[in-house]
């Protein structure tokens, strides 16, 4: 058979990998501690399980969704945008649902990118901003996050010829895998770059409600004239610990907001129901629930970050997002010393090149773990061999 061309640009996605490799060594009867990917291993919370039962008997939620998703649903979304960031949005044509944030990233270079335009796109960074634009047909630019800078981009590096090629640029803060937070300031300059050079912004805010020490995440939208050219994607997959049940939201500008729309319309049947009345439940209850949540988090931040820190590694600790972001120690790269943990200790962490070229010399460890597992991944971890 003869594949599309486009695979000569897309690598397997990470936590397929990772998984095989887990599942291998279970298979030889070997017990791994995963600190790869990021799924929550506490329960969505039980108040949201009961509207999901509750509106799972309702006929009318067993047909075909809207692909926008349901009026009372972008409504809800709505009013949690006003009272958490005091942004307006029209519900009608500024909001749609998604299948997850994944979905909807995945699916946005569609609606911009054409055979020859440019995605630009963090690095380190979530590789689906990458993939999206290859099956578009599109070319990356990688643009370094740099340390010095908290984890945010030099955009004044961009290439002109770069920009004049380029229809989207990605950013996303809280980020993963860094764990880099970003200010109103930052991202008014980003909404500047946008208008200035005409590149639609999108902006990953997933983790906006992964927050520690009393750090709040702001959200783009925010940002005066951000509404002209900006679109922002929310998940409740982290926040509450939903990532089974694949829902969120795009908002923003309307004409991006509505070629998202068409596209997803074209090659998907949109969100389940009763999925998108478990939302309106969460968002009804959600700062209550995200503060008892990301305690939990907090704990084992601390926690992991201090016993890693004990055996000499070089913790970056976060104020946001679910992950350590770790130097690895000399004489290693991310790919050796991520090797290293899996052989030596039954270990998993995540190889920064995972994450981009930029991502050398880190590993990444999810906060996903539960808690006694920590206990004895730190303790494996410590007993490794240099």
């Amino acid at each position: 058979m003869k594949f599309s061309k486009r695979f000569d640009t897309i690598e397997p996605y990470l936590f397929v990998g990772i998984s095989k490799t887990i599942a291998e060594k279970k298979k030889q009867g070997i017990d791994v501690i995963s600190f790869g990917i990021g799924d929550p291993d506490i329960p969505t919370p039980k108040f949201v399980l009961d509207s999901m039962i509750k509106h799972s008997d309702n006929p009318a939620n067993h047909r075909y969704p809207e692909s926008e998703g349901l009026p009372e649903y972008r409504e809800a979304v709505a009013m949690y945008m006003k009272k958490r960031f005091n942004v307006e949005l029209d519900s009608e044509k500024e909001i749609i649902s998604l299948i997850g944030a994944k979905e909807g990233i995945g699916h946005a270079s569609l609606a911009l990118i054409d055979e020859g335009d440019i995605s630009i796109v963090p690095d380190p960074g979530y590789p689906v901003y990458s993939a999206g634009c290859n099956f578009s047909g599109g070319e990356i630019y990688k643009m370094p996050l740099k340390e010095s800078l908290g984890w945010k981009p030099d955009l004044n590096d961009i290439p002109e010829s770069v920009i004049k090629r380029s229809k989207i640029l990605w950013i996303n803060y809280p980020n993963n895998p860094t764990g880099g937070i970003a200010d109103l300031e930052f991202f008014k300059d980003v909404i500047d770059f946008g208008i200035e050079n005409d590149i639609a912004i999108m902006h990953d805010a997933c983790y906006a409600e992964v927050t520690f020490d009393d750090y709040v995440a702001p959200s783009i939208l925010e940002v005066d004239k951000a509404m002209d050219i900006a679109i922002e994607y929310h998940s409740f997959s982290k926040s509450f610990n939903m990532t089974g049940w694949r829902l969120g939201f795009a908002a923003g500008n309307q004409e991006l907001v509505q070629k998202l729309l068409t596209v997803k319309s074209n090659l998907d049947s949109g969100v389940p129901q009763a999925i998108q009345m478990m939302g309106i439940e969460a968002l009804e209850k959600i700062q209550d629930f995200t503060s008892s949540n990301n305690e939990i988090y907090k704990k084992r931040r601390d926690k992991l970050s201090k016993a890693l820190t004990e055996i000499g590694l070089e913790v970056i600790i976060p104020q946001a997002a679910l992950y350590l972001w770790c130097r690895v120690p000399n004489g290693y790269n991310s790919a050796s010393f991520t090797e290293l943990l899996l052989e030596q200790c039954n270990v998993v962490v995540t190889p920064g090149t995972g994450y981009g070229e930029y991502g050398e010399g880190y590993v990444r460890l999810s906060l996903t773990t539960p808690d006694e597992l920590v206990d004895e991944g730190v303790n494996r971890i410590s007993k490794w061999k240099g």
